[in-house]
Parts: C-alpha cells; structure tokens; sequence
C-alpha cells in the first residue's frame, strides 16, 4: 500500500470509532446525551437508567417515561436524601426540562427505573428503548451497560 491510501485508511477507521462513540440523539429541540446503565446481578428486578437532556426550544417539555426491551416498564424516578434518609420516588408527572436548560438523569438524582428485568444486564452490551416526551413525542435510543458500580457514563467529550 502507498502512504494516501494508508492515511486514508487511517482517518476512516478514526471516524468509525468516533462515530460508533456518538451516542447522542435528537428529537425536535432536545438533544439527549448518552443513555446508559449498569450491568446487573441475575436476578435483579431493577436498574437505573441515566443520560442528559438539553432543551434548546423555546417550550418546556416533559420526559413522561418510554419502554425498553429489557424491561416490563419504564418510569421516572427521583432520588434525595432528607434528614439523613435515602428516599426514591417515581415522578408521576414526569420530569420538566425548560427551555434552554439541561436536566441530569444521573445516580443518586433523578434517573429511569427499569422495572421487572427480563434478564441481567451485561458490562458492553447495548439495550434499546425508546423515551416519551410531553410535546416532542416518542425517541428510540440505545443504553449503554457500564459496569456494576459505574458512577458516570466512561464518556469523554
């Protein structure tokens, strides 16, 4: 091989890994950042999902919930601690993000409940689901596994 076709080759296989590294989806004026997880024991019956959402509308909007092929449902929950005392809760009207604001779903805040695991969930795997808006409507993603105790994505911008 002469050296254009090695640089050549060498940019494409740096955009694939660039592009197989984005994992960010977009729907209307929300951009939601990397969705992932954590692996889980077998047997577990929860996990929770986190990613970021940027509203760069001029609305509100609301995430209401979604569904996911490793779960018998999805909901939006709320984590504090009060007083000393860990509380978790589902958000029955789901979570606000306002217009040119960004909501963190992240461990020990707000994040997605996963609820009656089909199966466990597997460090490097990728679960699909999909997240319902308010307004915006119906997105499909794909959560990234982390390992057990991940406390972040591993995503570097």
């Amino acid at each position: 091989m002469n050296k254009p076709v090695h640089y050549l080759a060498a940019a494409m296989l740096t955009l694939t890994s660039v592009v197989a590294l984005a994992h960010d989806y977009t729907l209307g004026a929300l951009k939601i950042d990397h969705p992932w997880t954590r692996a889980t024991p077998g047997g577990a019956k929860v996990a929770g999902g986190y990613l970021t959402i940027q509203n760069g509308g001029s609305a509100s909007d609301r995430l209401l919930g979604g569904s996911s092929e490793i779960a018998g449902r999805v909901e939006i929950h709320e984590m504090a601690v009060k007083d000393g005392i860990m509380t978790m809760r589902p958000l029955d009207k789901g979570l606000e993000v306002k217009p040119g604001e960004k909501a963190e779903l992240k461990p020990g805040g707000f994040h997605i409940m996963f609820m009656d695991l089909k199966r466990p969930l597997k460090e490097g795997e990728r679960v699909k689901g999909t997240l319902q808006f308010e307004k915006a409507g119906t997105v499909a993603v794909e959560f990234t596994v982390q390992a057990v105790g991940a406390r972040d994505t591993g995503h570097k911008h």
